[in-house]
């Protein structure tokens, strides 16, 4: 494919967003004793960013609509560049904060614009898999990017993952800037027309899984670096190794979910993988001081969570088919609204409850999303036995 390479270089730029956002969680407790805060506070910055990336990105890419995307492209992450030299120079935490949102402007932008690109500038019959293939930089960051930054913060500082995520961004900005080609954008979706199927019960009840599933792992997760040093007992030198392979474990239950969803369907899916999910938060919360016990629960935590990922995609993109591209897109934005409500709520629980206790909360959350996805089963149906009923012929 002669544009591949182009494509992995999206996917590589993909990558360093995923590591501007996740990376947060996997040097929680350092940014909290660098600049002096709590670890609730050192968690809002993990809202901050998931809340303007959900709410300003639609805005965004509708008022941009009209540009070429290479322009849009490099002007994005020209934005989100200046972010991380912003988050790696100033001092205090007001200072990270507004970069923080700066950075979330810019990300939304390059991400969305890179999944278009690759979709525009692959061959015919090529595009989902070039769209799996920026998706998957994204998703690599977790694997790779959370554990490679907190290296990077224990042997420099946490701020230098900051100034080393600029420093390849700058590198990004002028080989995309020479390499991609000028490329239309589309006519643009009014947002009030997006917005329109939340009139739909069972797009509400649909999206409202992504929340509670997504909320409740972001609960937990956005604590895991303070919860496994302080609570479970693991080993600071210990702790890399251990989100590496937290990571690889969402990769294979991501894998794991699309093939499970193929072969047992949507509800055992999501309800299985769920269940799992619920399973591990507590037992994680129980076990503690032996590695190797921590370990193997948190690689079915993560196998787990991960697993409804691509099953939920699919799910949305079922509940109303002639509208699925733009289901998907408020999908993305409710995952952002999710992680940033999770890490919200969980710095509340984490201040005025204990840090012990976000395992069992985030817990709930998961149980609300099972309880809504057996609803929209059941309401979907009981729709189904009425159309038949309404039309004997379809037996």
């Amino acid at each position: 494919m002669r544009n591949a390479w182009k494509i992995y270089l999206l996917s590589i730029v993909s990558f360093l967003v995923g590591t501007s956002e996740y990376i947060i969680s996997g040097i929680l407790d350092k940014i909290a004793d660098s600049l002096g805060i709590t670890l609730a506070a050192a968690g809002q910055l993990i809202t901050i960013f998931s809340l303007v990336y959900a709410v300003c990105t639609p805005i965004l890419m509708a008022l941009t609509s009209s540009w070429d995307r290479r322009r849009l492209m490099v002007y994005a992450l020209g934005l989100f560049v200046l972010a991380n030299l912003l988050s790696f120079v100033l001092p205090g935490y007001g200072w990270f904060v507004a970069a923080r949102i700066l950075m979330a402007l810019g990300a939304g932008v390059v991400v969305v614009t890179a999944l278009n690109l690759a979709a525009k500038i692959s061959p015919p019959g090529k595009q989902a898999s070039s769209i799996a293939t920026v998706i998957m930089g994204f998703t690599a960051s977790l694997i790779i990017g959370v554990p490679l930054g907190r290296m990077t913060a224990e042997a420099l500082g946490w701020k230098a993952v900051f100034g080393g995520i600029a420093l390849l961004g700058i590198i990004a900005m002028v080989v995309l800037s020479l390499a991609l080609p000028h490329t239309k954008g589309d006519k643009p979706i009014p947002l009030l027309q997006q917005l329109a199927l939340l009139k739909k019960p069972k797009v509400v009840m649909g999206l409202s899984i992504t929340f509670f599933w997504l909320g409740g792992y972001s609960i937990a997760y956005t604590y895991l670096s303070p919860y496994l040093l302080t609570i479970s007992g693991v080993g600071d030198h210990l702790l890399s190794t251990a989100l590496l392979i937290f990571g690889i474990a969402s990769l294979i239950g991501s894998k794991f979910g699309g093939y499970s969803t193929d072969r047992w369907g949507v509800g055992n899916t999501l309800i299985g993988g769920m269940t799992l999910h619920i399973l591990m938060l507590i037992l994680l919360s129980l076990v503690t001081n032996s590695f190797v016990s921590v370990l193997v629960i948190l690689i079915l935590w993560s196998f787990a969570a991960w697993s409804s990922g691509p099953t939920q995609q699919y799910h949305l993109a079922t509940l109303e088919p002639e509208s699925s591209g733009i289901l998907l897109g408020l999908n993305q934005s409710m995952m952002q609204l999710a992680m940033a409500a999770g890490a919200g709520f969980g710095g509340i629980v984490v201040d005025q409850v204990s840090l012990a206790s976000v395992t069992w909360i985030g817990a709930v959350g998961v149980a609300v999303a099972i309880a809504a996805t057996l609803v929209l089963s059941y309401s979907g149906s009981n729709q189904e036995k009425e159309r038949v009923a309404d039309n004997p012929s379809r037996i």
